[in-house]
């Protein structure tokens, strides 16, 4: 796993890595959930099979969950329940309208005592919180980019807080 690059922009803060394969990608994800917290929601957006379900995978066995990890496409949510936290893996690519995402009630999942990771955000327009966290997954002709963008105060601090914590 290579960094590319980190810039500090006043309040924004992003990170690039470059992920050879599989293997790093759910490592990367392993580490990233090391400055996750309650309360976070985190926007995975990259082409269908650019890593987002596996990055998923990562951050889960990151913090702790040992089982299968499943693509949520057809369900549109999995719910992981570790040592307290609720942790709900949401994806909207099935979505035809964004309404659809008040009618199927997922506004209670986005809480303080949660982490909300979702695939395809755009597909729920407006109406998904802000996420603290962007991940823009890209597809390369041999392994793949994730940037890592802040959108929040609290999804700058839990970049300086990784930063920090991977530099040590």
């Amino acid at each position: 796993m290579h960094s590319v690059h980190s810039t500090d922009c006043g309040s924004a803060q992003s990170h690039t890595h470059y992920l050879a394969d599989t293997e790093e990608t759910l490592k990367f994800g392993e580490k990233l959930a090391s400055c996750l917290h309650p309360g976070m929601t985190i926007h995975l957006l990259g082409n269908l099979g650019a890593g987002k379900t596996t990055l998923t995978r990562g951050i889960l066995h990151g913090l702790g969950y040992s089982h299968i990890v499943k693509s949520p496409t057809y369900n549109l949510v999995e719910i992981y329940k570790i040592s307290g936290l609720y942790l709900y893996h949401f994806d909207f690519y099935r979505f035809n309208d964004c309404s659809e995402w008040e009618e199927a009630g997922f506004r209670d999942y986005f809480n303080s005592d949660s982490i909300c990771l979702v695939e395809w955000p755009e597909k729920a327009g407006n109406l998904l919180p802000s996420a603290d966290l962007r991940c823009f997954l890209n597809i390369l002709d041999s392994g793949r980019n994730i940037e890592i963008r802040s959108s929040t105060e609290t999804g700058k601090q839990c970049l300086i807080h990784w930063t920090t914590e991977k530099n040590t």
